[in-house]
């Protein structure tokens, strides 16, 4: 598989997701507050070099590339790149189109417990201000409500480039590292 044809395959499978999660958003009422990004404030956040691609890919044709991978070597902290605290708005993604994977699923996703049991996978924010929709979100997922399962989204990026999606860096590091593979793809080919 050509690089441009993964970027397309991870697209197609966060445009299903996003579509899944809007679904589900709308069904339960749940929702982020407006301009928290409290999440994207963690210095701990991975992803795998697959997740960013598709930015990669898109920086590359906009031959912005060189200054993102100058932007990266000179960040000191672990917070994400993407991340704009200043930008107005309902969310602080800058790259809100591009973001990772766990952007994606964070809050609006479950993982399966050791009992064979889905558990919404959310915030402290969403649970104590939403609390009457979260409660019945909870139930609904018991009795079939359809939630993107975690790892069932991983390993369909696995199913796409094993190798690129194996391993997970600290934010910053997975998108330096994609445009690296992005650069490195075209090299050879121009």
């Amino acid at each position: 598989m050509t690089l441009p044809e993964k970027v397309d395959a991870v697209n197609k499978v966060f445009d299903e997701l996003d579509s899944r999660i809007a679904a589900f958003q709308s069904h339960t009422t749940l929702h982020c507050q407006f301009g928290c990004g409290k999440c994207c404030f963690k210095p701990d956040i991975e992803a795998s070099v697959l997740e960013f691609l598709p930015f990669a890919l898109h920086l590359y044709q906009q031959q912005l590339a060189a200054q993102w991978l100058e932007q990266l070597e000179k960040k000191n902290d672990l917070l994400c790149l993407i991340l704009n605290p200043t930008q107005a708005g309902a969310g602080l993604c800058s790259q809100y189109k591009h973001r990772g994977l766990i952007c994606r699923l964070f809050g609006y996703s479950s993982r399966t417990n050791k009992y064979g049991r889905k558990e919404l996978v959310t915030c402290t924010i969403i649970k104590s201000e939403q609390t009457n929709a979260y409660t019945l979100a909870e139930k609904e997922i018991d009795t079939g409500l359809d939630v993107p399962v975690m790892n069932q989204v991983y390993m369909q990026l696995h199913a796409i480039d094993f190798e690129l999606a194996q391993r997970f860096y600290p934010i910053n590091q997975a998108i330096r590292h994609a445009i690296e593979t992005v650069l490195q793809y075209y090299a050879y080919r121009t």
